[in-house]
């Protein structure tokens, strides 16, 4: 059986809205459509990309795995229908301001891209905090930003948000958590905890903690995702993290499983910021444009 175009993008709707009945609503089709698209996918693939839960669609550890393929295919699709539209007309120096998280495991691979369907664009790319973020683009300092769009909070900035990477439970091989039922905060609560301070993070986990009677044991504070997944991995404690800087080894080869938590909580949503009534340059527009059709958000 033959992979289709089709069947990547109901994945990825299905995917990032985490049910079929939604992800059918935001295609305009049916949800068997949807469904059905699924099933072939995963009978191409050979192997289950979702886990049906009474929450919905969760998706398994290979799913996770061709869903970045499914963005890279999608992407290259894209690249490939503009590739008659105005490119090498756009000329002259961007300035893009990133966060730390946002510039280690999201933008990498889009700047590749740009800088191949943008020959003549200089981008020059800052990576600050939110704070500088913001105060940069209300004074002209920067054109526009890629940050989490979740913190933005100054009303004179308009953000869009692309897309929205679920936080989820990590844990050591082998723990006795992965043999549990459902697992919520008080049971996190109960374990070591390694708590992430990049990017406001810790501010977004207490957020959430507390609307919960239980808080974290929180053993170390740190600003380096490589340390919370090689204490994660070596068993000294455990974390909740998003998908997006998720990987299933640390450096030292220890393995790192994630568990979807029966507690609401936020995804890290990752997009665009300028300031607001903005006019925006060819440079800005082009920018926009290309994140636009990559994550398939109508211009």
């Amino acid at each position: 059986m033959s992979l289709s175009l089709k069947q990547i993008r109901y994945f990825i709707a299905t995917a990032e809205a985490g049910q079929v009945s939604q992800a059918a609503v935001n295609l305009s089709i049916s949800q068997s459509a949807v469904t059905t698209a699924i099933r072939d996918l995963e009978a191409t693939v050979g192997a289950p990309l979702f886990e049906r839960t009474p929450h919905g669609m969760e998706m398994t550890v290979t799913g996770r795995q061709f869903l970045l393929h499914a963005y890279e295919i999608m992407a290259k699709v894209a690249e490939a229908q503009q590739l008659s539209q105005v490119t090498a007309e756009v000329r002259g120096r961007l300035t893009v301001a990133a966060t730390y998280t946002v510039i280690g495991y999201f933008l990498p691979y889009h700047m590749t891209r740009l800088n191949r369907q943008f020959p003549g664009l200089d981008i020059q790319l800052f990576e600050l905090n939110r704070e500088s973020i913001e105060e940069g683009l209300l004074t002209n300092r920067y054109d526009i930003a890629v940050l989490l769009t979740s913190n933005v909070l100054n009303p004179g900035l308009d953000a869009e948000k692309l897309l929205s990477s679920q936080r989820r439970l990590w844990l050591p091989a082998r723990h006795r958590l992965l043999s549990s039922g459902a697992i919520g905060l008080r049971e996190v609560s109960e374990e070591p905890y390694i708590m992430l301070t990049v990017d406001e993070a810790s501010h977004t986990s207490l957020k959430y903690w507390s609307q919960t009677p239980y808080q974290p044991r929180t053993i170390l504070r740190t600003s380096s995702v490589e340390a919370v997944r090689s204490m994660v991995g070596n068993g000294q404690g455990v974390a909740i993290l998003s998908d997006m800087v998720h990987r299933p080894w640390s450096l030292e080869g220890r393995r790192v499983e994630t568990v979807t938590l029966s507690d609401p909580v936020p995804s890290m949503d990752v997009g665009l910021a300028w300031r607001k009534n903005l006019e925006p340059s060819p440079a800005v527009t082009a920018f926009r444009s290309y994140f636009r059709r990559a994550f398939h958000i109508p211009e």
